[in-house]
């Protein structure tokens, strides 16, 4: 790689400083990626494309006349967090999922946020997610986050600031586990002295996260993963993490309630389910409770979590914390529950449902991002300055329409990463998932999936959208 034809960012850049030199973190990675020869690189390049294939390593494009299933785009110049970066993060992350759990909890039992005016009524009960059929349902340990992917991005002084956290089904941490397998099989000598810190604990982790909420704390609880089938958009992960747990991948059809208990079919017969990995979102779960055209789900199973005969992770009625209106009061919730001002920052938030918040967006539209308040994936989102008139137009319709289902934010030229394109490195945006399990303990996973806006001047980074990602290293030191 020809680190000399690179052009550092005038926003952060994360290998090189404000001086124009390489990051001192940065120095050995850089060196020994120059040093390999163009035939050497794309050798490697071409094994990394081989062995993401065998493996199946795919994601899916809905509506793309090319064909869904694509072979998830690489790029193998690593990002790295410095040790003191990470601590930074881990504690915000930490206090952040605290916080939520503690928001949910309170929503959906005594709502005192609400009645102590800290939060408007109509931000949680105007949520398309919130579950008000679920007020003063128990759950497990009290808790309804159990894996949480939050979305950072660093704005253009290199502050981490949090974009959004996915609190229903968290995708993505299968990339990461394949992304730093990968780079350990065709890039051995790039770890070298490093002191990377390992992910490979994950699912381990993941499954002792779900085994501590089993029903009438059964030390051996029979776990299984949830799927929506084979075309799903993260159907790889779903059967890739059910792998690594040893645990069953079920589909709807595969299991049964009866009798208040959730049954999974098998050969030998019926055998009882204690916890579910749920990867489908609450309106397929159960056709008796939600939607009724479901056939994802499983007839009965909301009656059997109800009655505490088997648990759900993430909770049922989560989707209200992850709705990106909630999303600007997590720093308010931070300092109600936990009396702490918030350890990370995140992006200023205009809410289209305020009088006020309404007439600056409309008036400011070619200069904000505005995103629905409930689409992920990098859909139902507007980018001002590169928007059409009619794009525009259209989501001026839509947010005088909706209003509650609308926010914008400035924006953020979050920093840029060295990225190999046709053979030369060129700056991309990148932001970052880390992916934070509530369990016994909070565990924060080292590193996460860095996403990369692969199109020039893009700052979409989602996978549906043309993105890619990068091996993730957090230094131990």
């Amino acid at each position: 790689m020809n680190l000399a034809s690179y052009r550092p960012a005038k926003l952060f850049d994360e290998l090189v400083d404000d001086h124009g030199s390489i990051r001192s973190y940065y120095r050995s990675i850089a060196e020994k990626l120059e040093r390999l020869r163009s035939e050497e690189l794309q050798q490697k390049l071409r094994s990394l494309e081989l062995l993401f294939l065998r493996q199946g390593i795919t994601f899916t494009v809905y509506g793309d006349e090319q064909g869904t299933e694509r072979v998830f785009p690489f790029d193998p110049f690593p990002r790295i967090i410095p040790h003191s970066e990470w601590e930074h993060i881990e504690a915000g992350l930490i206090q952040r999922i605290t916080a939520l759990n503690l928001f949910l909890y309170d929503v959906y039992h005594e709502q005192s946020i609400i009645k102590d005016k800290v939060i408007p009524p109509e931000v949680v009960f105007g949520a398309s997610h919130y579950r008000p059929e679920f007020v003063g349902a128990s759950v497990p340990k009290n808790a309804y986050i159990h894996v949480c992917g939050t979305d950072l991005i660093r704005d253009s002084d290199g502050r981490y600031l949090v974009l959004e956290d996915n609190g229903r089904c968290p995708s993505g941490v299968s990339y990461v586990l394949e992304n730093r397998a990968a780079m350990k099989r065709v890039f051995p000598q790039l770890f070298g002295a490093h002191g990377v810190r390992p992910v490979d604990t994950y699912p381990a982790d993941l499954l002792a996260t779900l085994r501590h909420i089993a029903p009438r704390e059964n030390p051996n609880p029979n776990v299984v993963l949830l799927t929506p089938g084979v075309h799903n958009s993260a159907y790889f992960e779903h059967s890739f993490l059910a792998r690594q747990m040893s645990i069953e991948i079920v589909e709807g059809r595969d299991l049964i309630a009866l009798d208040g208990f959730v049954y999974m079919r098998t050969t030998k017969g019926l055998r009882q389910v204690d916890v579910i990995y749920r990867r489908i979102d609450d309106d397929f779960l159960d056709p008796q409770v939600f939607r009724k055209d479901s056939c994802l789900g499983v007839a009965g199973l909301v009656d059997a979590v109800r009655r505490g005969n088997v648990a759900l992770a993430n909770a049922i009625g989560t989707g209200v914390a992850d709705d990106k209106v909630t999303y600007a009061y997590v720093p308010a919730m931070i300092k109600y529950y936990l009396s702490q001002e918030p350890i990370l920052d995140q992006v200023p938030t205009y809410l289209a449902w305020r009088d006020e918040d309404k007439k600056y967006i409309l008036e400011n539209l070619p200069k904000l991002v505005v995103k629905a308040a409930n689409e992920s994936g990098g859909y139902g989102m507007l980018i001002g300055p590169t928007a059409s008139q009619a794009q525009l137009q259209e989501f001026r319709d839509k947010i005088l329409a909706q209003p509650r289902n609308y926010i914008a934010q400035p924006v953020v030229n979050f920093s840029q990463h060295p990225t190999l394109v046709n053979g030369e490195l060129e700056g991309r945006h990148v932001d970052l998932r880390p992916f934070v399990l509530w369990g016994d303990t909070v565990k924060v996973l080292p590193g996460g999936l860095t996403r990369v806006a692969l199109k020039r001047g893009s700052l979409v980074v989602n996978s549906s959208q043309g993105g890619g990602s990068k091996d993730t290293w957090v230094l131990a030191s």
